[in-house]
């Protein structure tokens, strides 16, 4: 009964947490890394044939973008998530292929042009389509058998529609051992969602640190206002308000904040400003958010629900489906919000909006989401003057500014309020999913409040059964050099090979108890290969 830390390690994205029980291997989330990436994480150490099944937190594609790259693997287990996850990584998951094979295809004509070798995507829309095949839907509070040894339940963590934290009871012989993964815990007092629900007890607990070293008090203050002052400070001046948003989740809260604001016309002398929603995404989920449950609702927006009122329409809300559609909205000189993915500006139809806005001095980019270091987001955000995009510098004019209070994540406090929801303290916590800093922070804080705690770095491993450590691994932190050419082809082209060796290893040390004649065959093989290569 083992634990083995993949992702999201002293960073904020890329989550991804393998468990072994009674010899079966299963994965906690599976997420792809967004922004800067700043601490080498391990390959995961078994073939993905052989993973039985994942546990899947939330649709965020930080938490789910690598299930289609898994399917392409080898995996075909099921993948086990809550309604709403399951209806959402519908559309992301087939959102996240359309946009690996568009960048393939992008880096492959600049390559061809160069005389160079073309692009293979991270993952195929067949692949996504696979993936989803896996989904085997779940309710909340719900106590299910998935495999020999493990029960799983889903509880409402109050981070997106369908979030939820995992219970998980592992079983062998004997044995019974409780783990529980906070996935993202929710901020209190979000429009749409509920608070996140209390967990009464566990052996051993999972736990973010987004801001596990952050306070959203000093952030906090009326949304609404700001978000109104904001709009019409820019509509003034005649200029645009660029809006990058998470297509799942905030894109949603936003429009619910914008319906508000044109309710009660706090906005003066702008009658029926436009809204544009430039995400087909964005229009799929807010079709989701509509048809879920009510159990997924706080009681405001059941409230609206019932009163016959969609909480997240209104009259001149514009909603852009083709790439042409997206087009026109630049050549409309109207004054405008336009709110479009990525949230973190790091793919996608935003970077176009911020290209025909970002040199303008009466337009604002307006943030209301967590930017990951190294993210364009952050990087704006931070100051900088010049940025590039699709090949071109551009000028850094408009008002840069974040609007405080809306973050999806619970603060320091609103951490330890929810861990202090359990009965009695864990046996030891893992505090992940932060950068190098919350995540230290917080593991510190827990130490001096009397907790067992323990910040793991990739690769390091527990033995469940007794709580301890089995591997230990230290942070290898990636070389601004080598970060820096991260995607240059020579990169990309050695990293292939690393992968492909080290999976090489994974299949020999796979084939104990096979012919001793077919091992000696292989093993001639790879000394040849060494042989041949070794100068």
């Amino acid at each position: 009964m083992k634990i083995q830390f993949i992702g999201a390690t002293h960073e904020v994205t890329g989550s991804c947490t393998l468990l072994e029980v009674n010899g079966r291997h299963y994965l906690v989330d599976c997420g792809m890394e967004q922004g800067k990436d700043v601490f080498q994480n391990i390959l995961l150490p078994v073939p993905a044939a052989e993973i039985e099944a994942v546990f899947v937190t939330h649709a965020h594609i930080d938490h789910s973008g690598m299930l289609p790259k898994l399917y392409k693997d080898g995996f075909r287990g099921s993948i086990y998530a809550t309604d709403v996850t399951c209806d959402l990584c519908n559309i992301m998951l087939r959102d996240s292929a359309y946009i690996q094979e568009s960048e393939a295809k992008w880096r492959s004509r600049k390559a061809e042009r160069a005389g160079l070798d073309t692009f293979e995507p991270v993952y195929t829309m067949s692949d996504a389509v696979g993936a989803i095949a896996c989904f085997r839907r779940c309710r909340y509070g719900e106590k299910i058998t998935p495999a020999e040894g493990i029960e799983l339940r889903f509880t409402d963590i109050g981070h997106l529609l369908g979030s939820a934290c995992i219970e998980l009871w592992l079983t062998e012989g004997d044995i019974q051992k409780k783990i529980v993964f906070s996935g993202d815990v929710g901020n209190t007092g979000q429009r749409i969602i509920r608070d996140p629900q209390p967990v009464e007890e566990t052996d051993y607990l999972v736990i973010e640190s987004t801001y596990g070293n952050r306070s959203h008090e000093a952030e906090r203050g009326d949304v609404i206002a700001e978000l109104a002052d904001c709009i019409q400070q820019t509509l003034d001046k005649g200029g645009n308000v660029i809006i990058p948003s998470f297509a799942v989740g905030r894109t949603q809260e936003m429009l619910y904040a914008i319906r508000e604001i044109k309710q009660k016309g706090l906005v003066k002398n702008h009658d029926h400003f436009p809204v544009y929603v430039d995400s087909p995404l964005a229009a799929e989920a807010a079709s989701v958010f509509m048809q879920c449950s009510p159990v997924c609702f706080d009681e405001e927006t059941l409230t609206l629900i019932k009163q016959g009122i969609n909480p997240i329409w209104f009259e001149d809300l514009r909603i852009s489906q083709t790439a042409e559609e997206s087009k026109q909205i630049n050549f409309n000189k109207e004054p405008k919000i336009i709110i479009s993915a990525s949230g973190m500006c790091e793919a996608g139809r935003i970077r176009h909006h911020l290209k025909h806005n970002l040199w303008k001095e009466n337009s604002m980019v307006l943030f209301v989401g967590y930017q990951a270091e190294g993210s364009l987001g952050r990087r704006l955000l931070n100051g900088e003057k010049y940025v590039n995009l699709f090949g071109e510098e551009i000028t850094v004019n408009a008002e840069i500014r974040s609007l405080h209070g809306t973050s999806g994540h619970a603060d320091r406090e609103g951490l330890i309020r929810w861990l202090k929801g359990f009965s009695a303290k864990p046996e030891l916590v893992f505090v992940n999913h932060g950068d190098n800093d919350a995540c230290e922070d917080f593991k510190n804080l827990l130490t001096e409040m009397g907790y067992r705690a323990d910040a793991p770095y990739s690769g390091t491993e527990y033995d469940l059964t007794t709580g301890r450590m089995t591997v230990f691994t230290e942070g290898k932190k990636i070389e601004k050099s080598q970060s820096a050419g991260r995607n240059s082809r020579a990169e990309i082209i050695f990293r292939e090979l690393v992968a492909e060796a080290e999976k090489l290893l994974t299949m020999a040390k796979s084939r104990r108890g096979k012919t001793n004649k077919d091992n000696a065959k292989l093993t001639s093989q790879i000394r040849e290969l060494r042989e041949k290569w070794k100068n």
